[in-house]
């Protein structure tokens, strides 16, 4: 028999399963939306505009990384696929 924390902890990861195969499935495709931009057939930027998307999105991910990273090293996460 399961105890009622590892009955908990399997909802928490089974929660953590369904919610990261839909975020990161959106997120993947709002990135190839974003690269889309790129095609000059269709766009006419700057170099200083594409510079600017590519910080705010390398900025935004340095931060997820970062809350991974923190998470790891706190021992609270418990991410197996």
């Amino acid at each position: 028999m399961w105890s009622k924390d590892d009955m908990n902890s399997r909802d928490k990861s089974a929660k953590f399963i369904e919610l990261a195969n839909k975020r990161v499935s959106r997120a993947i495709k709002s990135l190839k939306l974003v690269a889309n931009l790129a095609n000059r057939q269709n766009y006419e930027f700057t170099d200083e505009q594409a510079k600017k998307i590519i910080k705010a999105l390398q900025k935004e991910l340095d931060l997820v990384k970062q809350s991974f990273q923190n998470a790891d090293s706190d021992g609270n996460a418990e991410f197996k696929l």
